[in-house]
């Protein structure tokens, strides 16, 4: 493999790193998020060679690239193996056809039966390599609004050189989301339910990793969407769909239901490298901040409402920080100035030009509740698909933009499956969606779960004592 790629702080304050280091660390030191120095481009030709081809031997081109020497081929190549071999469909992502130029991706085959397995199951096995190779032991913290720390806890647990700490909003996830998390019994993770929102989990995890003191002794690491692998792991599907709908040869867009922009900017670096995606459409549910910001350049915190689609209900989408990089051409000055406005009076407005570059890429719309319900409904009477509430939201934006360009293929991320969110599912259509044989007695396990204060000493406080111990 060719050596590491450089991965700079979107701050511009934070020592450039190689790639083992950059997922390792998560988080930069400055509170930035590491972003590739420059995104290598794949040609025409080698997209067109990836048809036909398993995921894994798609993940193993599209993603060494941006490992470089950090890993060997057969390293990298071994641990994607690993990575996905316990998901449910051997197409790992497959396609379904919900309407003419309409197509969802499913994302929802994994161990914890969420997108989010994409990344986690294939960090976790790098994470383990790395770590074995260094002799070193890390924490892993995480803030998540549903699926994320199961992913997490699914990926990290029982592992020997990590812990694993999440915080989930308490009252604020699914009860599937939540025993998912609870119910594990591997000694090294933890399950912290946060008095607050997600956006409160979110911000003490980031006090953590900005706490050097307590960050460098735990060693503390982070496997958010913040982390570079995260991200980077998402762009493969990208990639498998947009060629078995005939790229590069034709052009196709994506529809992301989202809420921390991790998901859909994995389609912008897919789209950097030279797939060619005409639109990345982002879906909001009733917490619309992003769809906002697209519509009227201003990002202004309005406050979080819990919704049927828990895992969007943020308002200080992390992610959105490394789009606003490139569209402010790579300017770390700028993007400080704009996160600081964003801690300080809660929001930013944006230039014309980082508008103009923004709406050369994105589209955005939004779902309430009764549209997303409907979707649902309307969905599984016309095609027999059950869409998750998040899922749904991706629909109900792609059917609205696919009037405006019926010309184009539109794949929308079907990102979780229904039965994770079955009162959602069951007032829409009636059905109470039954989870997978293998998790058949979730509701029976014993729970593991400990309540914490919005606070971050506390926090920090336990996290200590348990690493300890």
């Amino acid at each position: 493999m060719t050596a590491s790629p450089v991965y700079v702080s979107t701050r511009g304050r934070a020592p450039a790193l190689g790639f083992a280091d950059t997922m390792l660390t998560g988080l930069a030191r400055d509170g930035g998020l590491y972003v590739p120095a420059e995104v290598p481009r794949m040609p025409a030709a080698e997209i067109a060679a990836l048809a036909g081809l398993p995921y894994e031997e798609v993940a193993l081109r599209v993603i060494a690239p941006f490992v470089g020497d950090a890993f060997t081929e057969t390293e990298l190549a071994g641990a994607i193996e690993r990575a996905y071999a316990g998901f449910g469909h051997r197409a790992r992502a497959p396609l379904a056809q919900l309407d003419a130029g309409h197509f969802l991706l499913e994302l929802f085959h994994g161990p914890t039966l969420a997108f989010k397995d994409f990344a986690m199951q294939l960090i976790g096995q790098l994470f383990e390599l790395e770590l074995r190779r260094r002799g070193e032991r890390v924490t892993i913290v995480g803030a998540t609004s549903g699926d994320t720390g199961s992913a997490a806890i699914e990926a990290f647990g029982g592992r020997e050189a990590v812990d694993v700490f999440i915080l989930f909003p308490e009252g604020r996830v699914s009860e599937v989301q939540r025993r998912q998390m609870t119910t594990p019994a591997a000694a090294n993770v933890h399950a912290l339910a946060i008095a607050g929102d997600f956006d409160a989990a979110q911000a003490r995890v980031k006090d953590m990793f900005n706490d050097f003191a307590f960050r460098d002794s735990v060693r503390l690491a982070g496997v958010n969407s913040i982390n570079w692998g995260r991200v980077l792991a998402q762009v493969v599907y990208y990639f498998h769909a947009a060629v078995a709908l005939g790229a590069p040869h034709r052009k196709v867009s994506f529809t992301v239901p989202t809420g921390n922009f991790g998901d859909i900017f994995a389609g912008f670096i897919a789209r950097q490298m030279g797939l060619p995606i005409e639109r990345l459409v982002i879906a909001t549910n009733r917490n619309d901040i992003l769809h906002r910001c697209m519509e009227t350049a201003a990002y202004t915190r309005q406050g979080v409402v819990p919704s049927t689609s828990p895992s969007m209900d943020i308002e200080v989408s992390s992610n959105f920080e490394r789009a606003l990089y490139w569209a402010h051409g790579k300017d770390p000055a700028v993007i400080c100035g704009l996160m600081d406005d964003l801690g300080g009076s809660g929001g930013f407005r944006l230039s014309e030009n980082a508008m103009a570059a923004l709406r050369q890429v994105y589209d955005s719309g939004r779902s309430d509740e009764a549209l997303t319900s409907e979707t649902i409904a309307r969905t599984f009477a016309e095609t027999g698909e059950l869409l998750c509430p998040h899922s749904a939201v991706g629909v109900a934006v792609a059917s609205r933009h696919l009037q405006h360009d019926p010309a184009t293929p539109m794949i929308t991320l079907a990102t979780a499956h229904p039965a994770k969110f079955p009162d959602a599912v069951q007032a829409a259509t009636g059905i109470r969606p039954a989870l997978p044989a293998r998790m058949a007695d979730l509701f029976d396990r014993p729970e593991r779960v400990t309540p914490v204060p919005d606070d971050l000493a506390a926090i920090e406080a336990l996290i200590r004592e348990r690493t300890a111990a």
